[in-house]
This record gives C-alpha cells, sequence and structure tokens, in this order.
C-alpha cells in the first residue's frame, strides 16, 4: 500500500487479517477482512451510491419504512490534536469545525448531522481532553463530560503515530466511567510506515475496554471513512431521525464564521501567538441577497499579541482576511465584505461574560 510516497513494509489489509487470526477470541475489527485503498484529501467524504444522501433515490419515510432506521448522538472523544475536527468534517463532507496542527482548536461542542437511508448520525466534536488552567478550559473540559453523558455512542480517537502519555490514559479512563459502547479509531495510520506498529498498541487498548470496533483510520485521507460510518450507524438505537434530512449542524452561520477566521489565525501565526486568541462575530447585514457584510471581533490578551497578528504595515491581518473571506463566501453561497478588528481584552479566559458572548461552555 502507498503511503505518502513510501512503501508500508506490511498492508494494512493484510495486519488485520494476522491480527484476527491471532486473537484467543473472535476479535470486532471494522472491514478487518477489507482491502484499505488510500484516498486523495477532497471537499466532501467519500461516499458510493449506498451513501447518497436522502431524497435521490428514496424518500425519508420510505427508507424507514423498509428496514429498522438508527439514530443517535455520537461523541468524537481524544487528546488535543488527535484529529476529532478532521474527522468531523471528513464525515459530515463539509468543514464545521477549526482545524489546525496545534492543540485545543475545538472549543465547544459542535454536532455534525450525517444522514443516510440506513440512519443518521449526530456527531458531536469535543474539545482535546487537557488539564484545565483557566475558566475557559474548565469549561472545555466540562463540556467532555456532558457530551459523554448524552450521547448513544462514544468514539475515541487516538493518535497512532504517538507513544502512549498519561494524557491518553487519561482519556481512557474517561471512556471507561462513562459505560457507554465505544469504537476506538487509530487515527494517522498514514504517518506509521509499518503497519504492523498498531498491534502492540491495539493490543493494550483491547485489554482495557470491551470496544464494539476497532478501526485503524487516516482521517486526513479519509481511508476507511465509511467503514466508520457503517459501524457508527451500526452501534446507534433504532429511532427516528433527529435532525431534518437537509441539516448539516445546529451551528449559527455566525459560529461558523467565527471558527474559519479562528483558523486562519492559526495557520498564519504558526508558533507566534498560543492560544490567547478568540473570535467573535459582532455584526452581520445582509445587504442584499446575494452580498454581505460582516463584522468580526479578535480578541487577544496584550498589545504584543495585537501586533503580531495585524503584522508589519497590516499585512498579516490582511492575509488572515483574504483566506477567511474565501472560504466564508463558499459557505454562503455568495460575495462578503469581511470586516476585522483586533481587541486587546486582558484575562478574558477567565471572564465569564466574554465565554458566555463566545459560546464556549454555556
Amino acid at each position: 500500500m502507498e503511503c505518502g510516497g513510501k512503501r508500508s513494509a506490511t498492508p494494512l489489509w493484510i495486519l488485520l487479517r494476522k491480527i484476527q487470526s491471532k486473537a484467543p477470541s473472535p476479535l470486532r475489527f471494522a472491514g478487518a477482512l477489507q482491502k484499505v485503498e488510500w484516498q486523495h484529501p477532497v471537499a466532501t467524504a467519500p461516499r458510493s451510491d449506498k451513501y447518497s444522501p436522502i431524497g435521490q433515490n428514496a424518500t425519508l419515510a420510505q427508507a424507514t419504512q423498509e428496514a429498522s432506521y438508527r439514530s443517535g448522538y455520537v461523541a468524537l472523544i481524544g487528546r488535543p490534536n488527535a484529529g476529532k475536527s478532521t474527522l468531523l468534517n471528513r464525515l459530515v463532507g463539509q468543514k464545521l469545525a477549526a482545524v489546525s496542527n496545534k492543540p485545543q482548536t475545538t472549543r465547544f461542542r459542535i454536532q455534525g448531522v450525517i444522514t443516510r437511508l440506513d440512519g443518521q448520525i449526530v456527531l458531536v466534536d469535543t474539545p482535546g481532553v487537557h488539564k484545565p488552567g483557566y475558566e475557559m478550559n474548565r469549561r472545555m473540559m466540562s463540556t467532555v463530560q456532558d457530551a459523554l453523558l448524552g450521547v448513544d455512542l462514544v468514539c475515541l480517537i487516538r493518535d497512532a503515530s504517538v507513544k502512549t502519555g498519561n494524557g491518553d490514559r487519561f482519556v481512557l479512563d474517561l471512556v471507561q466511567k462513562s459505560g457507554k459502547p465505544a469504537l476506538l479509531l487509530l487515527n494517522k495510520i498514514d504517518k506509521l510506515e509499518d503497519k504492523s506498529a498498531l498491534l502492540p498498541l491495539i493490543d493494550s487498548y483491547r485489554s482495557e475496554y470491551d470496544w464494539q470496533e476497532i478501526v485503524p483510520i487516516s482521517a486526513l485521507r479519509g481511508s476507511a471513512s465509511e467503514v466508520v460510518l457503517d459501524q457508527m450507524i451500526k452501534h446507534l438505537p433504532e429511532s427516528e431521525p433527529l435532525f431534518g434530512v437537509d441539516e448539516l449542524t445546529d451551528q449559527s452561520m455566525r459560529s461558523m464564521v467565527a471558527e474559519i477566521i479562528r483558523e486562519k489565525i492559526l495557520q498564519t501565526t504558526e508558533e507566534e501567538i498560543p492560544y490567547v486568541t478568540a473570535v467573535v462575530t459582532e455584526k452581520w447585514e445582509e445587504v442584499r441577497e446575494d452580498f454581505t457584510r460582516i463584522y468580526c471581533a479578535i480578541f487577544v490578551e496584550r498589545p504584543s499579541q495585537k501586533k503580531i497578528i495585524i503584522g508589519k504595515g497590516a499585512s498579516r491581518l490582511k492575509e488572515i482576511g483574504i483566506g477567511a473571506r474565501r472560504e466564508i463566501e463558499q459557505l454562503l453561497g455568495h460575495r462578503c465584505h469581511l470586516q476585522l478588528f483586533v481587541k486587546v481584552e486582558e484575562e478574558w479566559r477567565n471572564k465569564e461574560h466574554l465565554l458566555d458572548e463566545m459560546g464556549i461552555g454555556q
């Protein structure tokens, strides 16, 4: 199997076949006997006719009459930078969450809805599990706890390309304490040249919890996406759809715009700005059906951070705005004017009224 231009020592489908043959008891590996083909990153999740949205070949009513329909909430949980938001965006087929190579990108729950002929999945993307140091972080961790209480299925996303640390143990403890049915998704396998490195990791986690399925994936490349969707549906309760057929998320357009801008800040400033930035959509003007004016405030904690975001001659702020506006216009389906302001608010991460305004942990 080709991966990043290098050939892995052991193809994944052969590796999983070996794992099953060595297991002392029947072991449930989703797609274990399927040969996994790499796919290039695309804007939408890879789906065959089987996964076509409701409405193309059948109505929702027809689908629920033909077979037992399943639907429910699925929590994506893991350490910071495990790939939760990347997986959410991949499965839903549209960017709903800010994605960055830096930890603690997601600050509040984002629900993505996937509707199929055999069921509906409501994905709940949670903040990366970490030690809370500010009121903002405490709220983020409270969001994780609340999500675990209210979902039907838990998906623990584990970065398979890094060694196990204390944080991984803590996340596993949360899953164990929840007692919920759970899938283990071993992410970033595209970074492993030798897939046999998965064996000790699988053995370790297999002994810790009664996983419904163990699925090696690459959220970035989209490998095993259909397998993940199949297993989510399989382990959800029989139920009518929870959301409308054409609904993708419960997030408002204002929130999604703010997330896009915050992602561009993280990408543009690289290591210069730690996680002291927040974005709030302060004003939204529908000038015409095909044109919108949007005004957003970027919060930082110190004047020096404001200078970094603005850049020399406002070059960096302009770069952030151009990149964000391009994605926002794709989201809206028409042109927009985006105005960005940078505000200094000391210790904003500890100020409850600002956190409430930003929708963090409400």
